[in-house]
């Protein structure tokens, strides 16, 4: 994969393009492009007679796309929007339907090594943790301004953290002090209501590694934006087309397993993957982003 950016690898990529096969001259949807991965393999396939629609919410992975996407021959097109908005950008460029949608919903490698943006509590930076500049509600504004079983039942919720009572009242009691506003912050007010060091070798991961999970995906949407975009996906797939999804963790698969089951009885769709796919072991080994990874696939039934 020539020009990749540095730290970035598509995972699953073999059963990706395996699963979704792409023939020359059809239009491929990447709902989530990011750093476009996986749309430079679609891309490859498609030919000059094909199309490439690619959203993402931040335009910071959109210009990356855009670049990497540059020597490609089929027509791109590329729009800053969230997926939820799919059926609404796709009337907009006259695109009647897809033969495969996709999405990966990972966040990329830019979005975590930017200390500035907030994702991480490996790097200081202000609590944000927004994907889409045009959001109002950083992370900084959940965590000062919920209430304290508010903020748990966030924390259990998204992300299964056991802790997240406990980490609730501490964290109440700590913004009586003063506003946690960055990473660092909240990370080590974690770990301490945790009791946990997260410099021990005991700790297999960081205590606040749930926690931050938790307000990403509530700052972004990110469950009530997956089930809009599933329940629009059957409008917007070709009749044979396919789905793919890739989700990282088990929250995200329930939503799309559920989804998918259900358009299957609803004879909707046909499901490719009786169970996700995941990394093989060379994959996991090279690429640890990976080891989290389950794509689940399916076929869009004839339409009645």
């Amino acid at each position: 994969m020539e020009n990749e950016p540095v730290g970035h690898t598509p995972v699953l990529p073999r059963q990706v393009l395996e699963l979704l096969p792409i023939e020359g001259g059809q239009t491929i949807v990447d709902a989530t492009i990011g750093l476009g991965g996986h749309a430079s393999l679609f891309a490859a396939r498609l030919g000059a007679q094909g199309t490439l629609v690619g959203l993402d919410v931040d335009p910071l992975n959109l210009e990356a796309a855009r670049r990497r996407l540059a020597g490609c021959t089929c027509h791109v097109e590329l729009v800053q929007a969230n997926f939820v908005e799919l059926p609404a950008v796709l009337d907009s460029l006259g695109v009647a339907g897809a033969d495969v949608l996709f999405a990966d919903l990972g966040v990329s490698s830019t979005q975590l090594d930017d200390g500035a943006r907030g994702f991480s509590f490996q790097r200081d930076g202000p609590l944000d943790m927004r994907m889409d500049p045009r959001l109002g509600v950083s992370a900084a504004d959940l965590v000062n301004r919920l209430k304290e079983r508010e903020l748990g039942d966030l924390i259990w919720s998204n992300a299964q953290e056991p802790g997240g009572r406990q980490i609730a009242r501490r964290i109440c009691e700590v913004r009586r002090e003063g506003r946690i506003t960055t990473t660092g912050r909240l990370s080590q007010v974690v770990a301490d209501a945790l009791h946990v060091d997260p410099r021990s070798r005991a700790s297999r991961i960081h205590p606040a590694t749930r926690t931050f999970l938790a307000l990403r995906m509530a700052v972004n949407r990110e469950m009530e934006c997956l089930s809009a975009f599933l329940a629009a996906a059957p409008a917007v797939l070709n009749t044979g087309g396919r789905i793919g999804v890739i989700a990282f963790h088990s929250a995200e698969d329930k939503v799309v397993k559920t989804d998918f089951r259900r358009r299957k009885n609803e004879n909707i769709y046909a499901v490719v993957t009786a169970k996700p796919m995941v990394a093989d072991a060379e994959e996991r080994n090279s690429n640890p982003r990976a080891r989290s990874a389950k794509l689940r696939v399916a076929v869009r039934l004839p339409k009645e």
